[in-house]
Order: C-alpha cells, then sequence, then structure tokens
C-alpha cells in the first residue's frame, strides 16, 4: 500500500487519515498538523523520509506563481530539504491547474454559474491560476491580498494590479517566516472580523479557507464559497452563517476535502515519480479517476 502524508503547520485538530483506491491500488492518505511548530514539522519529515511514497506540505506555501514568474518562500524552502528521498508538494503546481480548470467548469453551471459574479478572492498570488480563471469568465473580482496577508485595507481590482503588487512585494514576503503572513497552528481557529464590507458586497467567497475563515462575518446569507480544504466543523460553521453553496476544488474523502498539497502529493506517489508533474499530467489524472469538485449546498 502506497503512504501519502501531508506535514503541516496547521492545527492538529484538523488531522485526518483515510484509505482511498486509485488506479486499482489502496492508498493511506494522512494529515499530521505540528500546531505551528516548525521544528516538530522537521523531525516529522526526517523521520518518515523514504519511508513514505510523498510528502504534502501544508500549512505553508513553497511557491506562489503570478504570471511566468515563481516566487519561492525561504522557510519553506528549508523545511522542504529535510525531505532528501521522498518527494515533497505544496500544491502550488495543482493549484495553477486544477482550479482554473474548475472555474471555467463552474462558469455556467446551473446551481453555480460564476460567469459575470462579484468575487472576492482573498489571496490572488497564492491562487493566480483561479484568479485568471475568474476574470476569463467575466467575474468582478476584488483581490484581497493587501488585506488578508499584510493587513493593508487596500482592495486589488485587476490582474495587472496583482501583477504590479507581486512585483513589489513578493520578493520581500517570501524572506519573511510564515507566520507573520498566515495563520499557523491554533491560530487557524481564531475569527476576528475584518473587511466584512468586501465578504458582504461579494457573491462568491473565494480561497484558501483559513484566509476567509480568520475574517468571517457573522451572516453571509446566500454566499457561494469557494475554497480548498474544509472539516466537517468547518462546513457547519459556513452553514450557521447562512452560505448557500459550497464548492471545494478538491473532493470530498470520508467527510473531509484535503488540500492541494495531499491531492499534488497522491498524483505525484501514483506515478512513483521525485519531483512535480506537468500541469496537463494532473488534469489528466484527477480525469481518470473521476475527482470532480464537491459542490453541496448547506441553506435552501
Amino acid at each position: 500500500m502506497k503512504h501519502v502524508v501531508s506535514v503541516s503547520l496547521g492545527s492538529s485538530s484538523r488531522n485526518h487519515k483515510v484509505i482511498v483506491r486509485l488506479f486499482g491500488q489502496e492508498v493511506l492518505v494522512e494529515r499530521i498538523g505540528t500546531d505551528g511548530d516548525r521544528k516538530k514539522v522537521i523531525r516529522a519529515i526526517q523521520s518518515l523520509d523514504g519511508k513514505v511514497d510523498a510528502f504534502g506540505m501544508g500549512g505553508i506555501d513553497r511557491y506562489i506563481y503570478v504570471n511566468n514568474r515563481r516566487y519561492t518562500f525561504r522557510e519553506a524552502e528549508e523545511i522542504a530539504g529535510h525531505a532528501r528521498v521522498s518527494p515533497i508538494l505544496d500544491g502550488s503546481g495543482l493549484k495553477n491547474s486544477l482550479e482554473r480548470h474548475v472555474v471555467h467548469l463552474l462558469a455556467d453551471h446551473p446551481l453555480i454559474s460564476l460567469r459575470g459574479k462579484k468575487v472576492l478572492l482573498v489571496s490572488g498570488v497564492d491562487r493566480f491560476g483561479m484568479a485568471a480563471a475568474l476574470v476569463e469568465t467575466g467575474c468582478e473580482v476584488v483581490f484581497g491580498d493587501l488585506m488578508f496577508g499584510l493587513g493593508l485595507p487596500l482592495a486589488i481590482r485587476s490582474l495587472q494590479g496583482l501583477d504590479r503588487a507581486a512585483r513589489l512585494i513578493a520578493p520581500m514576503i517570501t524572506q519573511l517566516p510564515i507566520r507573520f503572513l498566515y495563520p499557523t497552528g491554533e491560530k487557524q481557529q481564531e475569527i476576528q472580523a475584518k473587511f466584512a464590507k468586501h465578504y458582504l458586497s461579494a457573491d462568491v467567497i473565494a480561497g484558501d479557507f483559513h484566509f476567509i475563515r480568520r475574517h468571517l462575518p457573522a451572516r453571509l446569507d446566500g454566499k457561494i464559497v469557494l475554497t480548498n480544504t474544509v472539516t466537517r466543523d468547518d462546513v457547519e460553521l459556513l452553514r450557521a452563517r447562512g452560505v448557500k453553496h459550497l464548492v471545494t476544488t478538491t473532493p470530498d474523502l470520508e467527510g473531509r476535502s484535503f488540500g492541494t498539497n495531499v491531492i499534488e502529493a497522491l498524483l505525484v506517489a501514483m506515478q512513483e515519480s521525485r519531483r512535480e508533474l506537468a500541469p496537463v499530467q494532473y488534469l489528466d489524472l484527477l480525469d481518470k479517476t473521476g475527482f470532480s469538485p464537491r459542490i453541496e449546498t448547506l441553506t435552501r
């Protein structure tokens, strides 16, 4: 049996384990949260390196892509360097292909119908494929990178603006510890409502769930949430706040939609590769497995 493990800086309360069957093989997929403890992440990688078929790297991006440029996070690169035998994937390659594809699938979906909607994408540099696809489908998009990443009350309203911001800021922020940019450990459970007007004026709230959750308003009646990793508790939180539809770009596995880092590691392991695959390979493999976005109606 193949074994894929996501080692995450996120909360251990979100840990999960499931056996899935793909291409006639069983795979044990596991998520290990370390509550923001970088040393625990490194120890877990060192102890499992060579014993697992692939690592997912959770709670931190190794790379972000904007247009044809890739920016590398110093801290993530240092952590990834401890995987000397097993490949380690952060999900960024899959995001750039799968999430772009999912947005186009949903553009004229009878239930979701993204085309022309007002969208708050909490971080565009984290999901440039999604960002570009939303614009291509005629959505009116507010990019929240400066708000949710740096706490600045400045909305970005175009891909050109996002590109300019990335050129100016990405070389600097990729040198910072991830805890200054992204909620890790128990901070992932905190909610401090902020920038609520952008949530309330949008039809769709999209992007990384921890960014979405961190500043979640008390009510989001009738909204669509388009995101990645959610637990059963996350689903109930969205339901309680009035969200109408939940879409996750990765499928539901035993009550949990694993992050793109896990799915990317899973696909790389199945191909017995030592490195990330090309975008077309990810889409081809996902198509063969029958994976599709999860769409769930939470309120009527």
